[in-house]
């Protein structure tokens, strides 16, 4: 009785840990919060009152320097990571700055210099991060702290060789001419105050008044310009975040499809459906207004629309002629080489559903490209430190949007989630809405809950087959691991036990049935094996020609009547005799493959895609399940064309990826298949090379349009969340033969495992969040 009641209080706890978690995540997506830049604020501090030259226009400013210095004597973020040591002196330098030009703080002047002649050593040390135009704003802003009269602790040759690399690149950058050169220039143009002109900077000005988003760009514009745009912008940035300033602003649009993003790849965005369709249905807004905040920046308009059209909406591949390869090579991200933007524009370029988007058949080329190459120039990240884009490039390089299971991404996306990301731009900064520990926490604590609900099925399956005498079948496959993890592995959420469970039976009375056919029965028996299914209700103990015939139509009619009982609860009506008909499709498909095989015929390659689509036996996992997820479905005309149409399309990749992969064991086994015939009917001309590389293509057009089907919102008469199933089938099937016949193999139990068995830690993964707490941040 006390072990019941603790049981009961530790549930009760978790379930409270669990909504309060909830409820503060939720609360993330009514505000975006970013880290304040004491970068940006020193050069918004050193902006003179528009009364008085010898008074600051902004003084909370230059106040809240002087209050918010580090113990070290530098500014910047507190805790910053080891690697960032630049990103503090360009900070601390332009804090000094700004209380030399208003003759303040001179302790703590001092303080901020012992620390740049402390650390000026990391200037040339080739592991540490370097701001974005450091090596053009630094020298710069020594050469000005020097006409101020500030004596840093910087020897003459350390300063030349700084100036000279400076030049270099501007001459470098001056010769090039390009726009993408013209635009970093004006982004980082306050280390350009004496040799740029200001009035080429304005034409970057952006409906907001700002430059580029950036306080410090706007402000040394304002300063010189005296630009009224200018200063709404950075009046509006104090008004959001008080007496100090971020170093981009606004980031909203970014920052929340970047939330949605996470809470999709770590499996938790199921919690937060209502705030996910409202962040959404504002993006899809600000998409048809052509807002600035996406439209301007490859990265943003990219995650905006592989979002966007992942979630039903209707949008057009067409500006992505502004992100081509020559354009982007052009612009300030291609500029910059920022793996991200590259990292972005590639996902979206797999979210193709038309026949006609070249362009990102042309994106998806020239972006995988420079994603593989070890020795390309994008390799000079911009906005977080590389080892985290490096795990982020290797992960969508080896697991493409087509066969990323939803779990083993969800576990991935876990074990690398930085909770305390710090970002980069000309200045370090994070943002509780980009990551955070109750993201973490709550991703950690969902999958292992999940996990454990999964352990129980699988052991109930386990005896399921025993029962059932499945495990006296010595001509079967046993794959019950497999054909459960092909389940939990997509349909992981908790009230989805049924769906998982009648996916599961299925795929292994799926695997017993197709080795029946294959190799474990006569004539005789297939025959009797149909026409007790066509019978149904006949006398299980007098009609049998055989031990085996008797165990699988058993189990396959228990499993049919027991899905039939649990539609009524979900569809208000037995669907037995739907899944009754899906069955003996496919086991007659199965018999007409037998004869063929019987009788040494070679049918046509139509007759053989037409019969062995359904006889690559999808049909019992898939469609049966569609009745237990939710949504109801009913036996319209319309419904149903819609979804043969879906289950034709999943069913002829599958069926093509199989037996590309499969060819030379089935070859070896004198079984055909699409490979051998092609070859077969080309008379000899048609090589097993030219055979693949058409199927392969026929797969991918099959792929795309499965896609458009799933995501096509007008004109559908099937739920969405039934449409899922069939995509999530074939993140399945390109898994299991993304090398070898992955199904047929052994290779896949340390995969299995990582969904069905191996839990994750927290505290392990929350070891070097604990070292780098994040600052705090304001509202923006």
């Amino acid at each position: 009785m006390i072990t019941s009641t603790a049981k009961k209080n530790k549930n009760t706890a978790t379930a409270l840990c669990f909504e309060d978690t909830n409820e503060r995540i939720k609360n993330m997506f009514n505000k975006v919060e970013l880290s304040i830049s004491s970068y940006d604020t020193a050069f918004v501090a050193m902006i003179p009152s528009s009364t008085s030259p010898h008074a600051p226009f902004f003084p909370q400013c230059l106040n809240w320097l002087l209050d918010n210095q580090l113990v070290d004597g530098s500014w910047g973020l507190p805790d910053h990571h080891p690697l960032l040591i630049n990103d503090a002196l360009l900070s601390t330098l332009a804090c000094i700055l700004a209380l030399k030009q208003w003759g303040i703080g001179e302790d703590k002047m001092n303080k901020g210099l012992k620390f740049i002649e402390s650390n000026l050593t990391s200037i040339n040390d080739d592991k540490q991060h370097h701001p974005i135009g450091f090596d053009i704003i630094f020298p710069s802003l020594i050469e000005y702290a020097q006409n101020l009269g500030i004596n840093l602790p910087i020897g003459a040759a350390s300063l030349e060789a700084m100036i000279q690399k400076r030049d270099k690149e501007l001459q470098r950058g001056f010769q090039s001419d390009s726009e993408g050169w013209k635009a970093y220039l004006a982004y980082v143009s306050e280390g350009m105050l004496n040799s740029l002109d200001l009035n080429t900077v304005l034409k970057y000005q952006r409906k907001n008044g700002s430059l580029f988003n950036s306080p410090a760009t706007t402000a040394a514009a304002f300063q010189h310009l005296k630009n009224a745009d200018c200063l709404s912008y950075l009046q509006s940035v104090l008004e959001k975040s008080g007496n100090a300033v971020p170093t981009v602003y606004p980031l909203d649009v970014y920052a929340r499809l970047h939330m949605i993003d996470s809470l999709e790849r770590l499996g938790i965005n199921h919690h937060f459906k209502e705030e996910i369709q409202s962040v959404l249905d504002e993006t899809y807004r600000y998409w048809l207004q052509r807002a600035e905040d996406i439209f301007l920046d490859p990265t943003t308009c990219a995650m905006a629309f592989r979002m966007l059209r992942l979630n039903g909406y209707d949008v057009s591949s067409d500006p992505f002629y502004e992100y081509s390869e020559d354009k982007f090579a052009n612009s300030l991200k291609g500029y910059l080489k920022d793996v991200g933007a590259v990292l972005e524009l590639y996902r979206a370029s797999q979210v193709i559903i038309h026949p006609d988007e070249s362009i990102l058949v042309k994106q998806s080329s020239w972006t995988r490209n420079l994603l593989k190459q070890d020795s390309s120039p994008y390799q000079l990240y911009t906005d977080k430190i590389r080892i985290y884009v490096d795990n982020e490039v290797n992960d969508v390089l080896k697991f493409p949007h087509h066969a990323n299971l939803e779990r083993l991404l969800n576990r991935r996306s876990v074990e690398h989630y930085n909770a305390d990301e710090t970002r980069i731009l000309k200045t370090s900064y994070r943002s509780c809405n980009l990551a955070n520990q109750e993201i973490l926490k709550l991703a950690v604590e969902d999958f292992n809950l999940c996990q454990s609900i999964q352990n129980k099925e699988l052991k109930q399956l386990s005896r399921w087959i025993v029962e059932s005498k499945l495990d006296k079948l010595d001509f079967a496959r046993q794959k019950l691991a497999y054909c459960y993890f092909s389940s939990a592995a997509t349909l992981y959420s908790p009230e989805l036990s049924d769906a998982r469970i009648s996916w599961a039976k299925n795929g292994v009375l799926t695997t017993v049935v197709d080795d029946f056919f294959d190799v474990g029965s006569s004539e005789e028996e297939q025959v009797n094996l149909i026409q007790l299914m066509e019978k149904w209700d006949v006398d299980v103990n007098t009609v049998f020609c055989s031990e085996a015939v008797k165990i699988i139509f058993s189990a396959v009619r228990s499993t049919i009547c027991e899905i039939g009982e649990k539609s009524v609860e979900r569809q208000g009506r037995n669907v037995k005799d739907n899944v009754i008909k899906i069955w003996l499709d496919l086991m007659r498909s199965m018999f007409t493959e037998a004869e063929w095989s019987r009788t040494k015929t070679i049918p046509t390659i139509d007759d053989y895609m037409q019969n062995a689509y359904v006889s690559f036996a999808l049909g019992p996992i898939v469609l049966p399940a569609l009745y237990l997820v939710g949504p109801k479905l009913s036996d319209d005309a319309s419904e149903n064309q819609e979804l043969d149409h879906l289950f034709k399309t999943m069913s002829t990749s599958g069926r093509l990826l199989n037996d590309i992969q499969g060819f030379k064991r089935e070859s070896e086994e004198g079984k055909l298949n699409a490979v051998s015939l092609h070859m077969v009917h080309g008379n000899g001309v048609v090589t097993y090379e030219d055979t693949t590389d058409k199927l392969k293509g026929v797969i991918e057009d099959n792929r795309r349009e499965l896609l458009r089907l799933v995501l096509q919102e007008k004109g559908s008469f099937v739920p969405r969340d039934c449409k899922d199933l069939f995509w999530k089938m074939m993140k399945v099937l390109n898994l299991f033969y993304m090398k070898d016949d992955g199904f047929t193999s052994n290779e896949m139990h340390s995969t299995v495992n990582a969904v069905l068995k191996d839990p994750i830690i927290l505290d392990e993964l929350l070891v070097d969040s604990k070292r780098h707490p994040p600052p705090k941040a304001v509202e923006v």
